[in-house]
């Protein structure tokens, strides 16, 4: 089918939110004429709600605690896990303790020494402060410190991807001094490679920070001065991008077009598929989502080749599964699982019960106007009414925590297969809020995380499970389409639409 005229006239104004977050110059600014530079300055989607290193969030979200604070493990641009603050880890024979030894020349900003007490503090507090990201360490028991610079992680059952969190939220230091205080929500103190200026920091405009006189690690800090500009209209971004104000930026494919006609480098790589949640499926707040055949039905409402090919300028692949090629977890036969079929959409629904009763709110993603509007119309075909409501905000990781959101249409990272699940799975994921499970599903995510190597094929029967259950209405897997100019060299980062801080340095 095509797309109504309205629809594919709108599809021109996209945002690089489904790519998915006052001045500053850029990376030449201040250098001499063919000097490196000594300053970046990055377009980003928008703020940070708490500099609280147990509130930080992962994807666009994390890149700025990067800034500030050191993690326990580093994570490379391939994905390979490499030591930073941890200098080596160990499991024991059962996989129920990690053993940390940890470096012991690193202090934080506010002079404070980074030792075994500081990362059990971190630990505890993230454990305690119920952020975001929270279900990182909900596997870890007690952290325990054997000596000034070894730590024991103790676990209550094996998670495979722990190692991964710590180079993630969950593995993020900052001062024990200041956790937990007022003052640590809007200046972080971190061990990293860069301190904020606050002078020259403005709420949702800029954040600036300076290289820290001192670290411990200068192949990680390669600038003088580092901006993150807050640009939340990916228009906004293009231009700053393409007038020099920003050095790199995450854009959409039709501003990319604009991108690439100045010039700019871009970095691709799928890293997210965007879809519907349908987060209610035991009906707590929406009976007709607890009907199986009801959210197969939205799946079959979807066309998604010609959304992606009229809205997304092509730029993606259509999928049914929510686990992504590099997890393992893919499956050939799960990839157009749900085709385009409006017939068979109205069948199940005739068949559910709730013909002609389905009503689903959803949130606005700022920038997802276009493609809301495109599923609001597809899904108004078979009998189905979307109502998008108030657009997402900064506080939207806890307003998915308490229920606010029976669907949202959103779009989420595809990691390895652990990593996944604690995501948007199991009964700790964020985005499992109303905790829906089930026997056979419990099973299969046991055997993932006792499976070791074959974690991977074991996931595929989660993935079917998620799939043929209708959990989600993935629609796509889209390519993250970061530019940047060519003062900057910036390497891209496994499995994320926005590189690392580290992933960036001067070009020569």
């Amino acid at each position: 089918m095509k797309l109504g005229p309205k629809a594919a006239a709108a599809a021109l104004v996209l945002s690089a939110s489904l790519a998915l977050t006052a001045c500053g110059g850029g990376a030449g600014a201040g250098s001499n004429a063919g000097a490196a530079p000594t300053s970046l300055t990055l377009g980003t989607l928008r703020d940070i709600t708490s500099w609280d290193p147990a509130q930080a969030h992962v994807g666009h979200a994390l890149q700025p605690y990067q800034a500030a604070y050191d993690t326990l493990i580093l994570r490379e641009p391939d994905g390979k896990l490499s030591p930073m603050l941890a200098t080596a880890w160990k499991y024991n024979d059962t996989n129920t303790k990690l053993t940390v030894d940890l470096r012991t020349d690193v202090t934080f900003s506010d002079g404070a020494k980074f030792n075994a007490e500081a990362a059990k503090a971190n630990l505890d507090h993230f454990k305690k402060a119920n952020g975001p990201q929270m279900a990182q360490l909900a596997s870890v028991s007690d952290i325990a410190v054997v000596d000034e610079d070894t730590i024991d992680i103790n676990l209550t059952a094996t998670e495979p991807a722990l190692e991964y969190f710590l180079s993630q939220a969950a593995g993020l230091m900052g001062s024990p001094q200041s956790l937990g205080t007022d003052a640590i929500k809007t200046v972080p103190v971190g061990s990293g490679p860069y301190v904020m200026d606050k002078a020259a920091s403005v709420k949702d405009s800029q954040t600036v920070f300076t290289a820290r006189d001192g670290y411990w690690n200068k192949d990680l800090q390669k600038y003088k001065k580092l901006t993150l500009k807050i640009l939340t209209d990916p228009t906004a971004r293009t231009n700053a991008l393409v007038s020099g104000q920003v050095d790199a930026t995450l854009l959409d494919p039709k501003n990319g077009k604009q991108a690439e006609g100045a010039k700019m480098k871009l970095e691709a790589n799928q890293v997210d598929w965007s879809g519907l949640l349908l987060l209610d499926r035991d009906g707590t707040k929406n009976p007709a989502l607890a009907n199986v055949k009801v959210r197969q039905a939205i799946n079959h409402a979807f066309d998604r080749k010609t959304i992606l090919e009229q809205v997304m300028l092509g730029q993606g692949t259509p999928t049914s599964q929510p686990f992504g090629k590099d997890s393992g977890a893919w499956t050939e036969e799960l990839e157009n699982y749900y085709s385009y079929d409006p017939a068979k959409a109205k069948q199940l629904l005739k068949e559910s019960g709730f013909e002609g009763n389905v009503t689903i709110d959803v949130p606005t993603l700022p920038g997802a106007e276009t493609l809301i509007s495109v599923l609001q119309q597809q899904l108004a075909d078979v009998g189905i009414t979307l109502k998008p409501g108030a657009a997402i905000t900064n506080t939207f990781t806890a307003d998915v925590a308490a229920q606010k959101y029976h669907a949202m249409f959103y779009n989420l990272f595809q990691g390895e297969p652990t990593v996944a699940i604690d995501q948007i799975v199991s009964t700790k994921a964020l985005y499992n809020p109303f905790k829906n499970t089930a026997p056979e599903l419990e099973a299969k995510i046991q055997a993932v995380r006792t499976g070791g190597e074959e974690a991977g094929t074991l996931a595929q029967d989660v993935n079917k499970y998620v799939v043929e259950q209708a959990w989600f209405a993935p629609l796509f897997r889209t390519n993250q389409m970061y530019y940047h100019n060519d003062k900057v060299n910036v390497t891209p980062q496994a499995q994320q639409a926005v590189p690392s801080i580290y992933n960036y340095s001067p070009a020569k």
